[in-house]
């Protein structure tokens, strides 16, 4: 009998439909790089508000999350630094934008503890801190003190690769792997924008990252000129 294969591509209004206000999102990304920029546009376009956005920083004003935050859709961002985007700073200041810091590593880990079904971590990065003790479980192991840090999920991960095949698995570009990876595993339903699609020869099994069991959706990407986002950043600054 023969199978067929069901295709994951979409495009990207369709892929982010089921993303309604209120939604908890995971976005790949390290000051913009490795972050999906067609589907940011996407969500800038569906006029969803109130989101949770789990992500590594705050990106830049006109790069990244950080289009999200300057037009008031994130009402929460988790995450571990947002000193790139001062737009955010302000508005968390003035009370319109929450955030939850996180150390860099503890944030990789919760998103991974997520993605792997573990009930949390233990870390001594913290102890001592008031600002990241406050509400968290301390375990103590033989003399040594650990903050129980809970992991992370979210009802979809918006992540950016370089490559995917018929099946959604995927293979990242350099330092934009960051934590994509991560998210794709964290998310309930994960959306892969990428910039190539082998149909012909497939990928390589030992070069893939993410194997596609983790993609429900794909977008192609439209692409991004880094040479003009980074110039955009330093006028920022």
């Amino acid at each position: 009998m023969e199978t067929r294969q069901v295709s994951k591509f979409q495009t990207a209004a369709d892929a982010i439909k089921q993303i309604k206000d209120g939604s908890c999102l995971m976005i790949g990304g390290f000051g913009g790089v490795g972050t999906p920029p067609l589907l940011i546009k996407a969500l800038l376009e569906s006029g969803v508000k109130e989101l949770t956005v789990i992500c590594n920083d705050s990106g830049f004003p006109d790069i990244g999350i950080g289009r999200l935050i300057v037009n008031k859709r994130i009402k929460k961002l988790i995450t571990s630094h947002i000193g790139s985007n001062p737009i955010a700073g302000k508005m968390m200041t003035e009370g319109l934008l929450e955030v939850e810091f996180n150390p860099q590593g503890t944030l990789a880990e919760r998103i991974r503890a997520g993605g792997t079904g573990l009930g949390g971590i233990l870390t001594d990065v913290g102890i001592g801190n008031s600002m990241l003790e406050k509400g968290k479980q301390k375990v103590k192991i033989g003399e040594k003190e650990y903050l129980l840090e809970t992991p992370l999920t979210a009802d979809a991960a918006f992540i950016k690769a370089k490559k995917a095949d018929t099946y959604g698995n995927l293979i990242y570009s350099k330092t934009a792997r960051n934590m994509n990876p991560l998210m794709a595993m964290a998310g309930r339903y994960t959306i892969a924008e990428i910039d190539e699609y082998d149909e012909e020869n497939g990928l390589n099994g030992e070069e893939i990252i993410t194997p596609g069991i983790f993609v429900q959706a794909i977008v192609q990407s439209e692409g991004v000129n880094w040479k003009w986002a980074w110039e955009q950043a330093e006028e920022a600054e």
